[in-house]
This record gives structure tokens, C-alpha cells and sequence, in this order.
């Protein structure tokens, strides 16, 4: 008896796992359909900002020792497109950063 008992619990906690696992992907799509939408807005408008890759927020560009990056307004970070960190390294003749970039030339 106690034998059955643990497998009809065991298929229990497996039923509700699924459900949860359902609940959570159906949670996912809601989100994916919303962001895919104001991106398709945002493109119909014209606007076609970068997002931060972590936050999905827009990003601003800021001058950074005569560089324009790409920053996050939520603290997420900064990024930068192709050549700028090298623009940056070739301002910091004496920092680690030059050392790094000069060494891979």
C-alpha cells in the first residue's frame, strides 16, 4: 500500500511541475509578443534606438573623453561599437587598456 502511495505522490509533484513549467513558458511568450510589438512599433516610427542588452531600456549615447558610447541609463553598463575602444586606448597612451589593445596589433 505504502508503495502505491509514493508513486501516485511522485506522479503528483510531476503533474504539478508541468503545470508550473507550462505556466512559466506561457508567462515567457507573453513577454517575448509584447517586446516583438513595441519593437515593430518603435521601427514603424522611425525610431530604431540600441537597447541595453541586459535591461532591453534604450540606450544614450554619451561622450566619453571625445568617443560617443553607447550607455545605459539604468546602470547596466556601457557599450561600444566597432573602433571605439580602440579610439579610447589610443587616448590613454599609458594605461592598461592601450597596453592590452597595442599587444594584439
Amino acid at each position: 500500500m505504502t508503495d502505491e502511495k509514493d508513486r501516485l505522490g511522485t506522479t503528483l509533484k510531476k503533474k504539478e511541475r508541468g503545470e508550473e513549467e507550462h505556466y512559466f513558458a506561457e508567462q515567457d511568450r507573453e513577454r517575448i509578443a509584447k517586446l516583438r510589438a513595441k519593437r515593430a512599433e518603435t521601427e514603424a516610427a522611425g525610431q530604431i534606438a540600441p537597447s541595453c542588452p541586459r535591461c532591453g531600456k534604450a540606450l544614450v549615447e554619451r561622450d566619453r573623453r571625445g568617443v560617443m558610447v553607447d550607455v545605459c541609463d539604468a546602470g547596466c553598463g556601457m557599450w561600444l561599437d566597432t573602433g571605439e575602444l580602440e579610439l579610447l586606448a589610443e587616448r590613454e597612451k599609458d594605461s592598461w587598456l592601450s597596453r592590452l589593445i597595442g599587444s594584439r596589433s
